[in-house]
């Protein structure tokens, strides 16, 4: 039988209460405590910590604190990511971002989700859907990307959209939902 983390990788109803899911949000939460305390010149404890709390880390990547996240382990980030102040990724599922990807503060990436039937939702399961953003993106300050979305290479995502949807390459959405408002050259 599947366990719940198994389960809840695999975008499967699980359950959140499950021992080990309790206990891995916890450690994530203790890693992302102990990184938001460090300071801006701890840049080799900085990177010890992320090492420990992102399921893989690019190199010169940069995440200004605080940083908050469901697990950490699901949070894969490529070479010179960068991530400004107060971004909140829950990754029960894969998050992916590529290379040269920067991130405004304030951003919220979700994997989680739960059940539309509000008896389903009273049982206490959940489920996820990864988000996968590509190379060269550029998300805005409050902008959120919403359960199984992809973002296209070259994308640019406008302070506060709302992605509800898949985005294309080398566009700009905005809005909430975000549309594309122009094709970038």
């Amino acid at each position: 039988m599947d366990s719940e983390r198994e389960k809840m990788l695999a975008g499967e109803p699980y359950d959140p209460s499950d021992a080990e899911l309790v206990a891995d949000r916890r450690r994530a939460e203790s890693t992302a405590a102990e990184y938001n305390r460090t300071d801006p010149d701890e840049s080799d404890e900085r990177q010890r910590l992320l090492d420990g709390l992102f399921g893989s880390v690019g190199e010169h990547v940069s995440v200004e604190p605080p940083v908050r996240c469901d697990y950490g382990s699901n949070v894969h980030v490529g070479d010179r990511f960068f991530a400004n102040v107060d971004c909140v990724f829950l990754d029960v599922c894969r998050i992916e971002f590529g290379d040269d990807c920067m991130l405004g503060p304030g951003v919220h990436v979700y994997t989680a989700t739960h059940p539309l039937n509000p008896e389903e939702r009273a049982a206490g399961l959940e489920y996820g859907k990864p988000v996968t953003v590509g190379d060269d993106v550029w998300v805005g300050g409050r902008a959120v990307l919403n359960p199984g979305v992809t973002v296209g290479d070259g994308a640019m995502v406008a302070s506060g959209a709302v992605v509800t949807e898949d985005v294309p390459p080398r566009v700009v959405v905005q809005g909430n939902p975000a549309d594309v408002v122009r094709e970038i050259e």
